[in-house]
């Protein structure tokens, strides 16, 4: 197509002036049509107004631009409503919408936006944009949405949104913003999705929000909100009228209760309300929400029963209620859940046995009932769930023994902390039943004789007497431990309130504290986030976590429902008292990120000696290392965070406290949430005899960590403690036990000599080789400083210091804020 110059009858010597004009129409006529062509559809001839230009113009001055993608916001307003204009649509000269997501803005968004009046649309998410939200965007009356989301925005939510009575969505997640929630966005009665999730927002959510019928969406998760949750949700108008479907306010600080006003919103589908402070009951009336699908209240202080209702919540697909203080019995009827994939109700306090019935459930997938009061065997029908791909029942008071099935799919992670429950791994089999013979019929005795043997019913009939004797005893002692524990109640209850708030006040950080208790014995605090007594200690649910040289670990759960890890170290083999105390006095402040806390000890009054320290819920490094199942991966990143924080732990020990481990082995090193290793044990040789000290140096030589001079000098020192270390990062590296003997070597002088056959690549775990491309490097040289390590020569090895030196150059971007000084670290919050 061709376009006639209108200027092409003017005389060619016409005066110049004219010819220019003509020229510059003609150039418009062009650079119009071009921008039709370039917009695909045929332009209006609508040319942008005056006032929304001017308005463009200044959002742009305040836009940085560095990818170059306002560069068609020309200077002369050409091509502004015929899509020449990048993300600016116009109806009759005046712009709808400025939709410019993932263009890496930067700058502010100008309060000249307020000039749109016809703007229905502001889409700038996923930017760089900074300062505040513009309060003139309450000026745009037929704004519908705001999506600003994932940007750097700060101030606070400008009220004058309210002003905008057709908002239909407002969206202002993952920003800077703060201040509190304005109560005049329910102004918008056509605002249907509230999103501000994600900032610093404050105060409490306003009532006048419940009262909003077009509500679906409410995210307010990710906040500093506090306060009650309104109970005045769907009370001004019709159930049938509220639409509100997704109501997550997790993560916040909100107190109070569960609004039992809920449930007159008979279309909600998703409830989150983890990780705050709410108290009390679960309303029983939430079990009328048919349509509920995903139900989170963990991380709260919740009490009472599981309700019965939520037995008719038949479309529930996700139901966690972790970490409350949730009692009683699991209800009959939970297999109506037929849409139910996961349920979560680890560490509560509920009791009785596992329903049968859970085990009808066949979409279930993730089953988690661990760190409860869970009594009798592990239902057999939990094996038939063929979708189940996570499983946890540790730490209950199970019994009898672990369906092989289930046994087989899940490692001994699983199962542990049930003291009776068996069958699980090799270490826990199950005792064979006993044979079950017939008596031989009896033989007439002479009447003459007036004795007779013993007969196999005689023998059995005693034993069982025997046994029942037995366990009357120790219901009697059961019996009187509680009847002390009620009278010691009534007697704090008798108390006055003055008295009581002395009585349980919080030891200052660096003090000691001495209670003895109706037990008898001594008590000793230190510094550290737990407080009890000497009965509470010795009344405490315990479970036997392991033995070892020094003693007997338990896992203690105080009345309070924290938990403590006790080690009873054996008879006999400590120090004296006078000298015991002085040195647990000592080992009490030492104080590290990578090393185990001892919170407490105490001794007793026929001699009994307890230390107690903070309970590590991933158990040891060995069992996280060994006992894992095929589908639990490791990565190198895990490990060798793993390997630095063992390195700081000893170094800080030996540099800053002085102090040898001698007994340093992958089955003393702790693991806490987030894989960060405790080193427990050190110390430990300091309350002992020397005839003790001698045992445990014997013993970590049999389980492959002993350094080979130790078998003569019987002393450990800092090159011991190094050889030690080295084996563990030998283990972690080949994923080998040192206890298994590999073709009669043990782990290094295997490792020596696969490398001296040049066959390196056969050392590494296989998991790490399937990295091997990206962490060749770092494996190769972490290999390097564990053979120096266990270097046979003592001389030859490196000092603890130069170890973790080596460590934080091969993996420099772990090096910084490695908490070495142990004076900067918090006595009270490692």
């Amino acid at each position: 197509m061709f376009m006639e110059n209108p200027c092409c009858h003017l005389n060619q010597f016409g005066n110049s002036r004219h010819l220019f004009i003509c020229t510059q129409l003609f150039l418009f006529i062009v650079l119009a049509f071009t921008s039709q062509v370039v917009a695909g559809r045929s332009w209006d001839g609508v040319i942008v107004t005056q006032a929304d230009y001017q308005a463009l113009r200044a959002i742009k001055h305040d836009l940085i631009d560095s990818r170059g993608v306002l560069r068609s916001w020309n200077v002369s307003g050409l091509g502004a409503c015929s899509g020449g204009w990048a993300g600016i649509k116009c109806v009759k000269g005046q712009v709808i919408a400025i939709q410019l997501p993932w263009r890496g803005l930067g700058g502010r968004i100008s309060e000249k936006i307020g000039q749109l009046q016809a703007l229905r649309k502001l889409s700038l998410h996923d930017n760089l944009l900074v300062g505040p939200v513009p309060w003139s965007l309450g000026f745009l009356p037929n704004l519908r949405g705001v999506y600003l989301f994932n940007n750097r925005l700060s101030g606070s939510i400008p009220p004058s949104i309210g002003n905008c009575h057709n908002l239909q969505t407002l969206d202002l997640s993952n920003n800077a913003l703060v201040g509190t929630i304005p109560p005049s966005l329910a102004n918008s009665t056509r605002l249907y999705r509230l999103n501000l999730s994600y900032n610093s927002v404050l105060g409490s959510i306003p009532i006048s929000l419940t009262r909003l019928p077009s509500l679906t969406v409410v995210a307010l998760q990710h906040n500093n909100i506090s306060g009650f949750i309104p109970d005045t949700w769907g009370v001004s108008a019709a159930n049938n009228s509220y639409q509100l479907q997704f109501l997550t306010l997790d993560h916040n600080l909100i107190t109070g209760t569960i609004p039992v006003s809920l449930s007159k919103l008979g279309l909600l589908q998703d409830i989150s309300l983890s990780h705050n402070k709410i108290f009390g009951t679960i309303p029983d009336e939430l079990g009328n929400i048919y349509k509920l699908q995903n139900l989170d209240l963990s991380y709260n202080a919740i009490n009472g029963s599981f309700p019965v209702t939520f037995t008719n919540l038949i479309s529930l697909v996700s139901l966690n209620l972790e970490n409350n203080r949730l009692d009683n019995k699991i209800p009959e009827g939970l297999e109506r859940l037929q849409n139910l994939t996961v349920l979560n109700l680890k560490n509560n306090q509920f009791k009785g046995r596992i329903p049968e019935t859970i085990g009808n459930i066949s979409g279930i997938s993730q089953l988690d009932l661990s760190e409860n009061n869970f009594t009798g065997e592990i239902p057999t029908s939990l094996a038939s769930l063929a979708n189940l791909t996570s499983f946890n029942v540790a730490y209950n008071n199970l019994s009898g023994p672990v369906p092989s099935l289930l046994s087989k799919k899940f490692n001994s992670s699983s199962f542990v902390g049930n003291i009776q429950l068996c069958g699980y791994s090799p270490s826990t089999t199950c005792p064979s039943p006993a044979p079950i013979s017939l008596p031989p019929p009896p033989v007439e005795a002479p009447k003459h004789h007036h004795g007779r043997k013993l007969s196999t019913k005689d023998i059995i009939l005693i034993a069982v007497g025997a046994l029942l004797a037995v366990l009357l005893i120790l219901c009697c002692i059961l019996l009187f431990c509680l009847m002390r524990k009620r009278a010691a109640l009534k007697e704090k209850n008798g108390k006055s309130t003055a008295q009581k708030a002395v009585e349980r006040a919080v030891p200052k950080a660096g003090t000691e504290v001495e209670s003895g208790g109706e037990m008898g014995g001594k008590l000793v605090h230190f510094d550290g986030p737990f407080l009890f007594t000497a009965d509470d200690l010795l009344c405490a649910t315990a479970e036997i976590m392991g033995k070892s040289t020094y003693g007997t670990a338990y896992k203690a759960t105080l009345e309070d429902g924290s938990q403590v890890a006790v080690k009873r170290l054996r008879e006999k083999t400590t120090k004296g008292q006078k000298e015991f105390e002085a040195e647990a006095a000592a080992l009490g402040k030492i104080r590290h990120p990578n090393l185990l806390a001892l919170r407490a000890y105490y001794l007793g009054p026929k001699g009994e000696k307890l230390l107690v320290f903070d309970y590590m819920p991933k158990g040891s490094l060995a069992s996280f290392l060994h006992a894992r199942g095929p589908e639990a991966i490791i990565n190198w990143p895990t490990r060798m965070d793993i390997i630095i924080g063992i390195g700081r732990g000893m170094n800080y020990l030996h540099t800053e406290e002085n102090m040898i481990h001698g007994n340093l082995t992958s089955s003393n090193i702790l693991l806490d949430d987030q894989t960060n290793p405790h080193i427990a044990d050190f110390g430990l040789s300091r309350l002992m005899t020397a005839a003790a000290n001698t045992n445990v140096i014997a013993t970590a030589g049999t389980q492959g960590y002993r350094a080979p001079e130790l078998s003569k000098l019987k002393n450990a020192n800092t090159k011991t403690d190094v050889y030690s270390l080295g084996v563990i990062i030998l283990e972690l590296l080949t994923g080998k036990s040192p206890g298994e003997p590999m073709n009669g070597m043990d782990l290094p002088q295997w490792v020596a000599s696969i490398v001296k056959e040049e066959w390196t690549n056969e050392v590494f775990d296989l998991e790490l080789m399937r990295d091997a491309p990206t962490i060749g490097d770092e494996l190769l040289n972490t290999l390097k400083l564990a053979l120096h390590c266990v270097d046979p020569s003592p001389a030859a090895r490196p000092e603890v210091q130069q170890v973790l030196q080596q460590l934080e150059e091969i993996k420099p971007e772990l090096a910084t804020g490695s908490g070495d000084d142990g004076a900067k670290v918090p006595s009270t919050t490692e």
